[in-house]
């Protein structure tokens, strides 16, 4: 799994112009069952979003489709994490193993 962390490089009127597209973009990833989480930094400077089990080069081409991304109003940093517990009743992919 991968957290990525979106931070914002532009001003906030200019990340809202796009965050429309953002959305959809987000929608398309979320029906396709690469994202598992999304939502907003608090301050709101960026955002983070948790992505599925897949190959490094996959989830490159996935964010370099990201609108933020297109439009150079953001840039993600990912960090790859093996998820090994999960709290019941969370509707996730199974961690690999118990730790």
């Amino acid at each position: 799994m991968y957290i990525v962390s979106l931070t914002y490089t532009a001003s906030l009127d200019r990340i809202d112009d796009v965050l429309p597209a953002h959305r959809a973009y987000l929608d398309a990833q979320f029906a396709a069952g690469h994202f598992v989480v999304a939502g907003p930094k608090v301050p709101r400077d960026g955002g983070v979003i948790v992505v599925s089990n897949m190959e490094r080069e996959r989830l490159d081409a996935i964010l370099a489709a990201d609108p933020f991304a297109q439009q150079g109003v953001a840039v993600h940093t990912v960090t790859e994490f093996k998820a090994t517990r999960l709290a019941t009743g969370l509707n996730l992919p199974r961690p690999e193993a118990a730790v």
